[in-house]
């Protein structure tokens, strides 16, 4: 089982793209090219050729390279099948339980609605390495924009039996802001609090926030607690269902 290198690409003002090179096939893809612009440099800088583009979700900060990257490498384009007619350029359409071949390393398809209702995360067990776009945050989660709570709740729990050395690529560098909302629903969670100050020395230093850990946000993350008597209290919800307290949380995000 191969293990990729993965090359992260800051673009836009808060945006994460992903080159992810399999070594012994030499085979590259890239996860939600925002731009082609900034991944052309890259992968001419590496030497490297596009054979794949990962697409999670349809939004144009994630697929605004898509086309023009086609065209200029030939590559093709993966991503959700049940939102393909937003996927400029798909080629192959995944469903939940799909499995996609980058030379010899191996991406396991969840579908992951609730940000978008066609979003979807892939999983590359032989990396610990989960690019989950805009389902799971650093300290946060996504926006409903086209889900419900239920759906995003049901979304996040199929990350439950990965392990907590799974590294957590995702769309956006948002950590700092989601820290101070964490911290308003979480105040007395020491772990959160540490967490708190090493991303506003990270931040101060310049430094990406990402990729994080499952184990991490499973510690921290107050969207991945629901069932924590503390956040439950902090929201007078103590006999609610994880659903409803999940969605409180998101509802006060959304206002925060």
């Amino acid at each position: 089982m191969s293990s990729l290198t993965v090359e992260m690409i800051p673009v836009l003002d808060d945006n994460y793209v992903y080159l992810i090179h399999e070594p012994s096939s030499g085979t590259t893809g890239v996860v939600d090219p925002a731009v082609a612009a900034p991944v052309r440099d890259r992968l001419q800088a590496r030497g490297w050729s596009l054979d794949w583009i990962l697409s999670t979700h349809h939004h144009a900060d994630h697929t605004g390279g898509n086309l023009e990257l086609k065209q200029a490498t030939g590559c093709r384009i993966a991503g959700p099948g049940k939102d393909a007619s937003r996927i400029p350029g798909i080629d192959v359409k995944l469903i939940e339980g799909d499995r996609l071949k980058l030379g010899d390393a191996e991406a396991e398809i969840f579908e992951t609605p609730g940000h978008t209702s066609g979003h979807i995360s892939y999983w590359f067990e032989g990396s610990n390495a989960l690019f989950c776009a805009d389902t799971l945050f650093s300290l946060g989660c996504g926006r409903l924009f086209e889900g419900t709570p239920e759906d995003m709740w049901t979304s996040l729990q199929k990350f439950e039996a990965l392990p907590d050395q799974a590294l957590v690529y995702c769309g956006h560098e948002y950590t700092q802001s989601n820290a101070r909302f964490a911290l308003s629903v979480d105040p007395d969670n020491t772990s959160l609090q540490a967490r708190a100050a090493d991303v506003d020395r990270q931040r101060s230093a310049g430094e990406p926030t990402v990729p994080t850990t499952l184990g991490l946000e499973r510690a921290t993350n107050p969207f991945l607690r629901p069932h924590d008597p503390a956040i439950r209290s902090q929201l007078g919800l103590q006999h609610a269902d994880d659903v409803d307290v999940f969605a409180e949380i998101r509802r006060r995000k959304d206002s925060f």
